[in-house]
């Protein structure tokens, strides 16, 4: 069965689509810790990060630096914080969180509550700054 990440992927589970390419996918989590919580994933399904090979690892990492810096400039932070969990949806995955302080990539926070609307706003802001 596939995972919800691969089910939005393939258009059956909508999202705020920040972009993508053949092999990458981004999109804002609809649980976010911060405005602007982007979730980087393979559009290969793998449960674990570390069982990607190394180009489609080192791939992953260089598309969600450029997903950074299209957040960075669409949301007013001083960092952008990274995180690898891995438990929650069994497809692997890299949490992109604005920061200010370290306690902006805690997840034990409450998450935010967005409307529709502030979600689409967020994801055109950051999807108008990607160069892929």
């Amino acid at each position: 069965m596939a995972t919800i990440f691969t089910r939005i992927i393939d258009g059956e589970i909508p999202c705020y689509k920040i972009a993508e390419d053949e092999n990458y996918f981004a999109f804002l989590d609809i649980n976010p810790l911060k405005a602007g919580h982007t979730l980087v994933i393979p559009k290969k399904e793998t449960d674990y990060i570390f069982d990607l090979d190394d180009k489609m690892l080192s791939g992953l990492i260089l598309f969600s630096k450029k997903i950074s810096q299209a957040i960075k400039i669409a949301v007013p932070c001083k960092r952008i914080g990274v995180a690898i969990l891995g438990l929650e949806v069994p497809h692997a995955h890299i949490h992109l969180v604005p920061m200010d302080t370290m306690e902006d990539v805690n997840f034990r926070n409450p998450k935010l509550k967005l409307s529709s609307e502030e979600f689409k706003e967020i994801a055109a802001g950051i999807s108008r700054n990607v160069i892929l």
